[in-house]
């Protein structure tokens, strides 16, 4: 029987408790040793749960890609191992500088990418919502 490795796992009545939600979820799962699929970041430190960049999509944009890449890190990944992204924006004006962002952290990785606008994400104050799926080499 496999075991999935879970990274940072947290409750949602601790992260959102204006909500009444009591779901257990984590950051990052790593699948079979290989596979590594990343919760959606937005802009939020992960060790404070503070927003950051509010009413800046790039900013968001650029702290849920520093959020994926410590994550990947985390599970023995890197950006360079990035099979597929998904942004999710809330306004589609925000495309142009979030792809940017996100082009820049992953200049030469050529995943698959998916955008979809959304009519809004769990707080009002996050624009984009980047999620990942990688892979963790062999020998890595």
């Amino acid at each position: 029987m496999t075991v999935h490795k879970r990274i940072r796992p947290f409750n949602t009545r601790d992260t959102y408790p204006e909500q009444q939600l009591d779901n257990d979820l984590c950051q990052t799962v790593v699948a079979r040793g290989q596979m590594v699929f990343v919760r959606g970041q937005i802009g939020q430190d992960l060790d404070s749960s503070e927003s950051v960049a509010i009413g800046d999509a790039a900013g968001q944009a650029e702290k849920a890609m520093a959020n994926i890449a410590m994550l990947l890190e985390e599970a023995g990944s890197k950006l360079e191992h990035i099979c597929k992204i998904t942004i999710y924006l809330v306004d589609p004006r925000y495309r142009e500088p979030v792809y940017r962002t996100v082009g820049r952290w992953l200049k030469g990785v050529h995943p698959v990418s998916t955008g979809i606008v959304v009519s809004a994400l769990a707080r009002p104050e996050w624009l984009v919502e980047i999620d990942a799926i990688a892979v963790i080499p062999e020998g890595a």
